[in-house]
């Protein structure tokens, strides 16, 4: 059994990219293995959370290929810069046991809710852009209330979002054993849901989910146009909404810009309490920085945060990953990191990953100089028709070309109401399939914005 590992080495090799392959799997070390379960060595902490995130099912698939046998896998943390030894003494492989035996009874509720243990409200980082989200979730998982019923949280992507629903589903376990929660992304909601529907155990299905204390539902954004899924999904929420259970959403959008979602659950999910979080500035991203690298063991000089704050974008993982490439590299070359080896190591992801963010201020500025009126004059509530033609075409382009929700480009121009947006959409859309002046101005526009 000491070759297992090579064994699966093997067949990563061919289906991951070379870089990954010597960045990621070559310096893995196998400890020792039993029927049921291999025994692994990583580097450091932050290797180890970097491919449990990331490639825990690659790990998986190519063990079961490599041996035709199903292995749990137990990590451990070998002695590295910045880092302690976890190592355990080698057990007998008759009786050695697998990290599932290991578990207590917490462990295995919050696996059983469907959690991530690393989510917690300990290591969220608050700023300005997400402290009322913050605050409401905190509320929500220390004092289960009807006042925020559902809680409805939206942002981009990596924002937060499921990090503050799984907080929350810790929190309540953690305080409170006896009290039921479960946590689902929207797609996995959606197979189960099919899944129980094909094999005829709905009933199984529906006495889950409504004798649950509190439901939490990651990115429902994701049902829309799926008729069924939201259908149960409706009855599911009024059951539980009648009986004082908790429910916590999440979206990448304001329930009334998703589409394709059913007017019913639209309205419902805004009964409660709606939260947004908003891109984290510079302070924000060197703070998550700082926090990270703290629980990564890596030690993260100002220069090389600033730098890594100011090159990235909004999205927190990405944030993440940067610094977790700057902390593998780092590693394996015995270098200590300074701004020369996080400008190296990322020089080749950056280039390919960061095309100019196209933001709302962008299309502002533009669609201002091509009209020959100031950036103010469009957040203005001025209604002259040389103003207002502009600014509909600017709140189109927002809308058709960054995706941002229209409540939140009605507050980028003026204060407008939802309606207004949705309104001067639909005309610039129109105008443009009937005017060849307006398209070719879009089109102008758009090709300075490139």
């Amino acid at each position: 059994m000491n070759d297992i590992w090579q064994k699966s080495l093997l067949v990563v090799k061919h289906r991951v990219d070379p870089r990954v392959f010597d960045t990621w799997f070559k310096p893995i070390k196998q400890l020792a293995a039993n029927e049921t379960s291999i025994e692994l060595e990583v580097p450091n902490r932050f290797f180890l959370e970097w491919l449990k995130d990331n490639y825990t099912p690659l790990l998986q698939d190519s063990l079961k290929e490599a041996t035709k046998r199903e292995y749990s896998i137990v990590w451990r943390i070998g002695k590295d810069k910045g880092s302690v030894s976890i190592r355990a003494h080698p057990l007998p492989e008759s009786n050695k046991p697998s990290s599932n035996a290991s578990e207590n009874a917490s462990d295995r509720i919050v696996k059983e809710a469907g959690l991530a243990q690393k989510y917690t409200f300990e290591n969220f980082v608050v700023g300005s852009n997400n402290e009322f989200a913050h605050a409401a979730c905190f509320a929500v998982a220390n004092h289960l209330s009807s006042k925020y019923n559902p809680l409805f949280l939206y942002s981009g992507a990596g924002l937060g979002k499921t990090h503050l629903l799984q907080a929350i589903g810790n929190r309540v376990i953690h305080n409170r054993h006896t009290i039921k929660v479960y946590y689902y992304t929207s797609e996995r909601f959606m197979n189960e849901f099919i899944n129980c529907v094909r094999h005829e155990k709905m009933t199984d299905f529906k006495n889950k989910l409504r004798n649950t204390d509190i439901l939490l539902i990651d990115d429902v954004q994701f049902w829309a146009g799926k008729e069924g899924t939201q259908e149960e999904f409706f009855h599911t929420f009024n059951a539980l909404y009648d009986s004082h259970r908790q429910i916590v959403l999440s979206s990448d959008k304001y329930p009334k810009d998703i589409r394709g979602l059913d007017d019913r659950l639209r309205s419902r999910f805004a009964w409660g309490l709606i939260a947004d979080i908003q891109p984290p500035g510079t302070e924000v991203k060197i703070a998550i920085l700082k926090k990270k690298a703290e629980e990564y063991g890596i030690t993260l000089s100002d220069d090389v945060a600033n730098y890594l704050a100011a090159i990235s974008g909004t999205n927190i993982r990405e944030l993440e990953g940067y610094l977790i490439r700057v902390g593998a590299v780092s590693s394996l070359s015995g270098k200590d990191i300074t701004l020369n080896l996080a400008k190296d190591a990322l020089k080749n992801i950056i280039v390919e990953s960061h095309p100019k963010v196209l933001t709302i201020e962008d299309i502002q500025e533009a669609v201002a100089k091509f009209f020959n009126i100031k950036v103010s004059d469009l957040r203005s509530k001025r209604r002259h028709q040389n103003i207002a033609l502009p600014r509909q075409i600017a709140m189109y382009l927002a809308r058709e070309y960054i995706n941002a929700s229209f409540s939140v480009i009605g507050e980028l121009f003026g204060g407008k109401d939802h309606s207004t947006v949705i309104h001067a959409c639909k005309k610039v859309k129109k105008n443009i399939d009937s005017s060849p002046e307006i398209r070719k101005s879009v089109e102008s526009i758009m090709s300075r914005l490139k």
